[in-house]
């Protein structure tokens, strides 16, 4: 994996991706938003942005091109933002070293390890490479751990593993999954996928049946059942993401949260019922909602009287990693205790 300082400039890269703000709604400022900001080691550019504007996803349609100006898509701490209105809409432009500079939308892919991230990438670092979600078919038929060398009951790194259904593949490097809970949709109890716990790596020692491989690192223990997966050179993290409002209609539901956490709240990953075949990308900014159940009215003297209450907003999160069937999202902020089974939404909804 690329070092955590190269994958902040590429995140910053992202989410000045422009949209056509020609077409799109008026930008809301948000009420106690300051008229300059000096930005600090730390801050990120969605925090900014929030400080600013109602939605901070909408921050590249704040921003002026300036070709001739190196990297003005980038932030540093020290820069001074200033908040001017430009013919009713809301501008935004740099106070830097050597004078003001006017933003640039334009993508430029410079890694410069200062400039602050678009999101806080290691709230997100541990789940964008290993597997985590498979399909039924691909687990059931993944090489699996039968037996330990030195018939070990538990193994860790150094330790020695036999394991069937590798024949005689040319692949060196695997990864160590131990399956988990099934994802279910929870409308059409469909299941979507299965969680795969990365548990670490192993080497290939000998082929056969079964093949020897050596746990060469582990973050949890290796137990017999285990899947392994080949490592490749193409397995890549995405760490350049673009925050806009989905290209589909979305009515998602949250239907578990990572880490093992009960309290889902800022910065916490959650997994949703949406992946890649219902149009998800990463990068999509979603609402959250709770609320919505029917409830039996208990004043009124008509019997079987129900009443549905409203949705009520809880916070906003961001898509960051798609699978087949769903996702994983970051929430970017709450205003309320989320909950898994909460509803998601396009962020105009």
């Amino acid at each position: 994996m690329p070092k955590i300082s190269h994958l902040l400039s590429g995140s910053i890269v992202g989410l000045l991706f422009i949209s056509l703000a020609a077409t799109a709604a008026p930008v809301a400022l948000n009420p106690a938003h300051p008229d300059h900001y000096v930005v600090v080691k730390g801050d990120t550019l969605w925090d900014i942005a929030a400080r600013f504007l109602r939605d901070p996803w909408r921050w590249p349609d704040v921003w002026y091109v300036n070709p001739q100006i190196n990297n003005p898509h980038l932030i540093y701490p020290g820069d001074t933002l200033s908040l001017t209105i430009v013919n009713g809409r809301p501008r935004i432009q740099i106070s830097r070293r050597g004078g003001t500079l006017k933003l640039s939308p334009r993508v430029r892919a410079t890694p410069l390890d200062d400039a602050i991230p678009t999101i806080p990438i290691n709230a997100i670092e541990q789940f964008l490479t290993h597997p985590y979600v498979m399909e039924k078919e691909a687990l059931e038929h993944a090489p699996y751990v039968v037996h330990f060398v030195d018939e070990h009951i538990l193994g860790g790194a150094g330790n020695g593993i036999y394991v069937r259904s590798i024949g005689d593949s040319a692949t060196k490097r695997y990864e160590v999954v131990k399956p988990g809970k099934p994802y279910k949709d929870p409308d059409s109890g469909e299941i979507l996928g299965y969680e795969a716990l990365f548990v670490g790596e192993a080497d290939l020692q000998r082929t056969g049946d079964p093949a020897t491989l050596l746990l060469t690192r582990t973050e949890m223990e290796t137990s017999i059942g285990d899947r392994l997966l080949p490592v490749t050179e193409q397995r890549k993290a995405l760490t350049s993401f673009h925050p806009k409002a989905p290209d589909v209609e979305v009515d998602g539901r949250i239907i578990s949260v990572l880490n093992g956490v009960s309290q889902i709240g800022q910065y916490n990953v959650v997994v949703l019922n949406k992946g890649e075949a219902d149009g998800m990308k990463a990068g999509d900014v979603l609402r959250i909602f709770q609320g919505g159940a029917t409830i039996r009215d208990q004043v009124t003297p008509e019997r079987g009287d129900t009443v549905t209450l409203p949705y009520e907003e809880a916070g906003v999160l961001m898509v960051f990693r798609t699978f087949k069937r769903v996702s994983f999202a970051l929430v970017m902020y709450a205003t309320r205790a989320i909950h898994v089974l909460d509803r998601v939404r396009n962020p105009d909804a």
